[in-house]
């Protein structure tokens, strides 16, 4: 077994969803991924807008009031696909730095029991990181 990258904080902190970086999802421009993945929840695209400009904890919060799109549970795994893929490619240095990545395990490991997206206590399923390494396959290629 290769190099574990299981925290998205510290060197490796542009990882994570809540790391500073513009995105434009969408036709609109976020100031972080997670920001654009919860605008991408909404069924009402006026209120898609409210997420601009805000940071990955206030948009995190206001994701768990909107209406949901109907078929999210559904798409939820593709949006976050798309919303990465805008993250490394409109960010040249990012997807620089994740290449560089090699061909670590990326976990996304945390203490807030997010055992869909992430690992807690070793258990999860993991998805954010399963799609970051999707995303580095396909920068590589």
């Amino acid at each position: 077994m290769g190099e574990v990258i299981d925290q998205f904080r510290g060197e490796y902190n542009w990882l994570s969803n809540f790391f500073n970086c513009r995105v434009e999802f969408e036709g609109l421009t976020f100031e972080n991924s997670e920001a654009a993945f919860q605008a991408g929840k909404c069924f009402n695209p006026i209120e898609k807008t409210k997420f601009i400009g805000l940071t990955g904890g206030k948009s995190k919060r206001l994701g768990k009031k909107v209406e949901l799109r109907p078929d999210w549970e559904s798409v939820k795994i593709d949006v976050m696909r798309q919303v990465l893929k805008c993250k490394f490619t409109q960010n040249p240095e990012l997807g620089e730095k994740l290449i560089a990545t090699g061909d670590a395990e990326l976990i996304e490991g945390n203490n807030w029991r997010d055992f869909y997206w992430g690992v807690c206590n070793g258990k999860g399923q993991n998805h954010l990181g399963k799609l970051l390494m999707e995303v580095r396959a396909e920068l590589v290629n």
